[in-house]
């Protein structure tokens, strides 16, 4: 399966402290390994159409879009960024 990281997801985790991103991504990595369980503190969540939401704990979200053979990671933030963005984006 192929994946992306948009560029609207590297500016939605830039000012985040290295220590941070580097969980962001790698919470995005271990979802990608489908083999395997998610890790403690990570959640699965549909949300729209072809949305779906990576829980990291409880301040972070990642927003991704699942297509058929590829995933677009779109947005890292906290639940009210990726609120206003799927109300921006209809």
């Amino acid at each position: 399966m192929r994946y992306e990281f948009k560029p609207s997801f590297e500016r939605s985790i830039k000012a985040l402290t290295t220590t941070e991103k580097a969980e962001i991504k790698s919470a995005c990595i271990a979802f990608l390994d489908l083999r395997t369980r998610l890790p403690i503190g990570i959640g699965l969540k549909h949300l729209d159409g072809d949305y779906w939401e990576i829980r990291k704990g409880l301040r972070y979200r990642i927003l991704f879009r699942w297509r058929r053979d590829s995933i677009e990671f779109i947005l890292g933030g906290d639940r009210d960024s990726i609120k206003d963005f799927l109300k921006n984006s209809r």
